[in-house]
């Protein structure tokens, strides 16, 4: 599966390599692979490539984390109290349709314009998805299971570490692999309102000045890091999940 997966990918690079050294794209416009590579060597060179690479990496990767903590905390709270469920859940369905750019501008002038303007909005990106599919994974444990523990006198805290925690893990995971990609777009997203250095900021100054060569090769490099992110995920996924039911 892996080779045909790589087979794949080098044969697209292939493709779009000699299309545009024929002619059939036009390569000022889409790039080339050789052009992408040049353009990364470039900014190694410069001895700039890691310090974009390292505050991208920083803002998504803390924004990933306060988010995953932050929503998985509120979804314990209304899950134990569902009064507030209630009442809270139209709130939370209605914040997550909000086009969260919409408030780039109230984001800039509560946090400024540094790292803590993208991490909130990466965090903002985040919570609400992390909320939802937690609190959907907790309300979907056993119904059999949570009467039989009522029915032996346990209360909520005691159900919810005996029993809801570790049923809802396979929920747990899915929730960071959705939280990883929110995440990165809530980063970039953030870079391209407000940022001084990043993928985001080449991706956008790249853009200004027509250097198309600079906007693929951040373009490519954000998506090698995610990817990596998001196989540390599925690997957590397998060690824990794997050892969670043996």
């Amino acid at each position: 599966m892996h080779a045909v997966r790589a087979a794949i990918l080098i044969a697209l690079a292939g493709l779009w390599e000699l299309f545009a050294r024929t002619g059939v794209f036009d390569p000022f416009i889409t790039s080339s692979p050789s052009r992408v590579a040049a353009t990364i060597a470039d900014l190694a060179a410069a001895g700039t490539l890691f310090y974009h690479i390292g505050v991208t990496l920083m803002e998504t990767v803390l924004g990933f984390a306060i988010a995953v903590a932050a929503g998985y905390l509120i979804a314990v709270l209304l899950w134990l109290n569902e009064s507030a469920r209630s009442v809270f859940e139209p709130y939370i369905v209605v914040l997550n349709a909000l086009p969260k750019i919409a408030l780039g501008p109230l984001i800039i002038i509560w946090m400024g314009t540094g790292y803590t303007a993208i991490v909130f909005m990466t965090v903002l990106i985040s919570v609400i998805v992390c909320i939802m599919n937690m609190l959907a994974g907790f309300v979907a444990v056993d119904k059999t299971k949570l009467l039989l523990m009522r029915s032996m006198g346990a209360g909520k805290a005691a159900i919810l570490s005996k029993l809801v925690i570790p049923a809802s893990l396979p929920a747990f995971m899915n929730t960071l692999k959705v939280a990883v990609g929110l995440a990165w777009i809530g980063s970039i997203m953030g870079e391209y309102i407000v940022s001084r250095a990043g993928l985001g900021y080449l991706i956008v100054y790249g853009g200004q000045v027509f250097r198309l060569d600079l906007v693929m090769a951040a373009t490519f490099i954000l998506l090698v890091l995610a990817g990596g992110m998001y196989a540390l995920v599925a690997l957590t996924e397998r060690l824990v999940v794997g050892k969670n039911r043996q």
